[in-house]
């Protein structure tokens, strides 16, 4: 029996080489590596998270005919497609061509929803986190509601979303052993991430505080509140 790829988020090994070879200039750029994913996907790679986003803007304005389904991660995009041969062929030659560099910028358009967050700034690691990024706890603060944050893919628990747009400045590694249990609603930060933990989990990231809003129901229509494209926003609330 013929073994199913895993999905790019959690796959362990690269797969096999595609019949699709990237141009020496392609390779030499940020352009997209583009490998196959079985006989109906192709998995994307790209250099930056903020390529994913783009390419999957770029993607989802103008697929290419047989694209039947996008699911980005943190480096690629799952390309999954309806098409065989040569049709197969020309539609990676289709996606590493994509000029993604131009696609419209990372705002609130009719294409994304945007979701406001109020979180009560109590988190066990704000003051660590301060000292480390040599900053007020304030100013720690301000950085994290001033930007506009985007989902960019879901993955490690349901309803987990991986939000780009951090301050750089707020950049901190995960904690060295992670805690056994993080709460639901906590509001945390890793390397160039922030998230909202979903429910009661195990969990390596650093805690700014926490909020009330839920992630994951699955009595919703969509059950993940913050599902790949929707745009957020945290608001600094007392309670």
């Amino acid at each position: 029996m013929r073994s199913r790829p895993q999905p790019p988020c959690v796959a362990g090994c690269w797969p096999p080489e595609s019949s699709f070879v990237p141009s020496s200039d392609a390779a030499a750029t940020n352009a997209p590596r583009v490998l196959p994913y079985g006989d109906q996907a192709f998995l994307v790679e790209l250099a930056t998270s903020h390529d994913v986003v783009m390419f999957t803007d770029a993607l989802r304005d103008d697929a290419p005919a047989g694209v039947t389904e996008l699911v980005p991660a943190a480096r690629t995009v799952l390309v999954r497609h309806d098409l065989r041969g040569t049709a197969a062929d020309a539609l990676a030659g289709a996606l590493a061509a994509i000029d993604f560099t131009s696609a419209r910028s990372v705002a609130v358009d009719a294409h994304s929803a945007l979701v406001t967050v109020d979180v009560r700034y109590d988190g066990e690691d704000l003051a660590v986190i301060a000292r480390t990024c040599a900053i007020t706890v304030d100013e720690v603060i301000r950085r994290h509601v001033s930007p506009l944050y985007r989902s960019a893919f879901c993955g490690f628990a349901p309803g987990f979303a991986y939000l780009t747009g951090l301050d750089p400045r707020l950049f901190v590694p995960r904690l060295d052993a992670p805690r056994g249990r993080v709460a639901a609603g906590s509001v945390a930060i890793a390397s160039e991430y922030t998230g909202v933990y979903p429910n009661d989990m195990p969990g390596g990231w650093r805690i700014l505080g926490h909020t009330n809003v839920v992630l994951w129901d699955l009595a919703r229509p969509q059950p993940a509140l913050l599902a790949p494209g929707t745009m957020v926003r945290f608001r600094a609330v007392d309670r």
